[in-house]
């Protein structure tokens, strides 16, 4: 027990301005009506872009709808701003999150003098707002997740398939290029055709115009079918597939555990001494009693000998004794 206090005049320790920023912002940003209300504005954003489309409401509607629009981007800008308090004690983990980036970066563009000036640019900009969605759904964001971590395995798919049109696309131009011009009659036409093919969109006809130029054609059409239609697509969906499962991984990984409410844990019964369970010895210990209890049972065996044990004589000392115990037995 301290028995010298601190003195009462030493002023309590105060916290940095910027971990009390930090903890208010962030127990702003984790509560569930900002998050509803971010994504309530995105949704009335989407809302308003599609409007702008429609020519006689954006006519005649043209001054509110741009107010509109100055609103949500000074929300977003709030929105943004209090994101970054967030991590005022940590400013690096803010730029680790790669939808902080994003949501920086589309906020931030659009207070650029180029993209103001640009309509095209512009309305594109706040298209790519809408994709902010995915950051409070979390099954879109598994989904686009999946689907950036898809796009080496893509690759390498549309390698293979590029490979298979161009040798097919040169069979067909071969083969077909004569009797087929209209599908056939060049390599760009015959690598467009046998894309559409790879749907099996217009097969049949397609199989009965190689028909009527030969037989064997059927094997071009079947081979193709299978490799393409067959091989290649159930390959690239056991990438996404794939992906999809390293995905949700990090999902789980990231996402903090939700708060389940524990049961009550009921207190324990006051138990009396004598129905008391006795208390596990560890093992190292029970070996060390049990190792001094054969240290004193050696040493007592050591002792017992002279006093309680009688050794059998030598066998000079006893030949004559068991000779005259029977003639003393009978006379």
């Amino acid at each position: 027990m301290n028995d010298h206090p601190a003195p009462t005049g030493a002023a309590p320790r105060r916290r940095p301005l910027r971990h009390v920023l930090a903890r208010r912002a962030r127990a702003l940003t984790e509560a569930r009506w900002f998050a509803l209300s971010v994504f309530v504005l995105i949704i009335v954003n989407a809302a308003l872009l599609g409007a702008e489309t429609y020519s006689g409401l954006a006519r005649d509607w043209r001054h509110w709808l741009h107010l509109a629009e100055h609103l949500c981007l000074a929300a977003f800008t709030v929105e943004i701003a209090v994101r970054a308090c967030a991590h005022a004690d940590r400013p690096r983990d803010f730029f680790r999150d790669p939808w902080n980036l994003f949501d920086l970066a589309v906020v931030a563009c659009a207070f650029l003098p180029l993209v103001r000036e640009n309509t095209t640019v512009l309305r594109l900009l706040r298209l790519a707002r809408v994709l902010r969605t995915a950051r409070f759904l979390p099954q879109l964001r598994i989904v686009i997740v999946a689907v950036a971590r898809s796009l080496p395995g893509t690759v390498s798919f549309l390698l293979v398939g590029t490979l298979l049109l161009y040798v097919y696309a040169m069979v067909g131009w071969v083969f077909f290029g004569e009797a087929n011009p209209g599908q056939y009659g060049s390599l760009g036409r015959a690598a467009l055709t046998l894309f559409l093919l790879m749907t099996l969109d217009g097969l049949g006809d397609a199989v009965h115009a190689g028909l009527e130029v030969s037989r064997w054609s059927i094997l071009y059409y079947a081979s193709y079918v299978l490799i393409a239609s067959f091989v290649l697509v159930n390959v690239l969906i056991g990438v996404v597939i794939s992906s999809l499962e390293e995905a949700r991984e990090l999902e789980r990984e990231h996402s903090p555990a939700p708060d389940t409410p524990s049961a009550p844990v009921p207190m324990p019964m006051p138990v009396p001494a004598q129905a008391q369970a006795p208390v596990p010895v560890p093992e190292v210990d029970l070996r060390t009693r049990i190792a001094a209890a054969r240290r004193a049972l050696d040493d007592l065996e050591a002792v017992l000998p002279p006093l309680l044990v009688t050794h059998p004589p030598e066998p000079s000392v006893l030949t004559p004794a068991p000779a005259s115990a029977p003639d003393t037995a009978h006379p």
